[in-house]
């Protein structure tokens, strides 16, 4: 091919490129490259946007981009029959994606009644920019036409929609995928509103806590003349049976008999990663010297802490908070006096005087 441009280089896209990855690498490129968004550079930009307007003008059309795939720049000039009609220029191209035209041509072709540059085989003359990026513009026609005005306004996306994304405290300690199906009101290539869904998937990172923020760039509804508003997941923790959640640390309440709490037990919970977790409460796990150990006696509101069994610490991977279990102790509605007497002097005969 005898073409001194790659249009498909100047895209970054590959020669299979579908129209949607088309639109989307002018979209890229074409807000990247703005002269308005250059200052500094405003010559160069203003030469890029130019080709990456050339470019996506091309290959958008499905008639000039064979006559550009087999032939090249010189099938475009007209040296080949050219089986379609002629484009829009860069200022309609950028209108069709962002609402509105933020700069002037100038049309030096000559001749009168104010003609214009589109719809013939020669590109579109050099742009002149003389406005602000969205701002109204004004295309200046040559001979004695006169110039026509029009201006159009670029609105700024709409704040970012929020929508509630329900873990359970088993997928917030564990990760994992989830899938969320959205449908949203976008404006299509044509001009036209149409309704489209996708799945969006959802990385959850093992710790992360009530109220992180996920967000899809331009996944939101979108508006005439409007780009799409972002789409923001906020994580929300579903109730659970066994655990409540303070920071890193895990809650839980279990409730043992006076004689368990005096005499020892062991408490049996579920890990949210599906361990069976056993707990020997003042020494309840059995053994001959467990009665020389001086264990902690179980009273009302006791804690009872397990360090390194709480949630996964986003941050620092490989560390947890601690597992906090909270006693409540059941305490017999009677007594016969015999019991009562053989209580009174076990306490008695107690060192420690108390529980």
């Amino acid at each position: 091919m005898g073409s001194t441009r790659d249009y498909y280089e100047i895209l970054n896209v590959d020669r299979s490129a579908t129209d949607d990855d088309l639109r989307r690498a002018y979209r890229r490129l074409a807000m990247r490259w703005h002269p308005d968004k250059n200052p500094a550079g405003k010559a160069e930009a203003e030469a890029r946007f130019k080709k990456i307007t050339e470019a996506y003008n091309v290959l958008s059309d499905a008639d000039k981009r064979a006559v550009y795939d087999q032939y090249g720049e010189e099938g475009l000039r007209g040296e080949v029959p050219q089986p379609g009609g002629g484009g829009g220029g860069s200022d309609d191209i950028f209108a069709e994606f962002f609402g509105s035209t933020p700069f002037t041509y100038c049309n030096t072709a000559g001749g009168g009644g104010g003609g214009s540059a589109r719809g013939g085989r020669q590109p579109p003359p050099p742009p002149k920019w003389d406005s602000g990026f969205g701002r109204a513009y004004r295309r200046d026609q040559g001979g004695g036409g006169g110039g026509g005005a029009a201006s159009s306004t670029m609105a700024p996306p709409p704040p970012p929609v929020e929508s509630r994304l329900a873990c359970t405290l088993e997928e917030l300690y564990m990760g994992g995928t989830k899938k969320m199906k959205i449908s949203r009101n976008v404006i299509d290539a044509s001009g036209r509103m149409k309704t489209e869904s996708e799945i969006l998937s959802i990385e959850v990172k093992p710790g992360w806590k009530k109220g992180t923020k996920i967000t899809f760039a331009g996944k939101g509804n979108q508006q005439w003349n409007q780009l799409p508003a972002d789409l923001v997941f906020v994580v929300d923790e579903k109730p659970h049976p066994v655990y409540r959640r303070d920071g890193n640390d895990l809650l839980a309440e279990a409730r043992v008999t006076l004689a368990e709490a005096l005499g020892g037990t062991v408490v049996v919970l579920a890990a949210l990663d599906g361990r069976e977790l056993a707990v020997d409460v003042g020494g309840g796990g059995g053994g001959e010297d467990e009665d020389e150990e001086n264990a902690p006696v179980v009273c009302p509101g006791y804690e009872l802490v397990l360090p390194m069994e709480g949630m996964p610490i986003a941050r620092e991977p490989g560390r947890r908070g601690s597992l906090r279990i909270r006693f409540d102790v059941a305490f017999p509605e009677r007594l016969m006096r015999r019991q009562r007497v053989q209580i009174k002097r076990a306490l008695e005969d107690c060192t420690t005087g108390a529980f």
